[in-house]
């Protein structure tokens, strides 16, 4: 997938737990972990604008984009 999120690398950074994260933001560990994995199919601007305000961060700090190559399309 093309779109990275790199939530996990924030935290490291700021040596801070998903727990810690989810307390200071209102949002539940659970609705996190699916972002912080990549299994989100969305998420919302506020939510977004909650997590960097915390961090610290940028929201490019945290999603990235990441150019598929020929190597990772599996033709069908």
């Amino acid at each position: 997938m093309p779109i990275v999120i790199r939530l996990d690398r924030e935290l490291v950074e700021r040596k801070m737990t998903l727990t810690e994260l989810s307390e200071r933001v209102g949002i539940t560990v659970a609705n996190l972990s699916i972002l912080k994995t990549g299994k989100a199919k969305a998420v919302r601007l506020s939510t977004l604008e909650s997590i960097c305000r915390e961090l610290g961060c940028q929201p490019g700090d945290i999603i990235e984009y990441v150019a598929e190559t020929d190597d990772d399309v599996i033709e069908t």
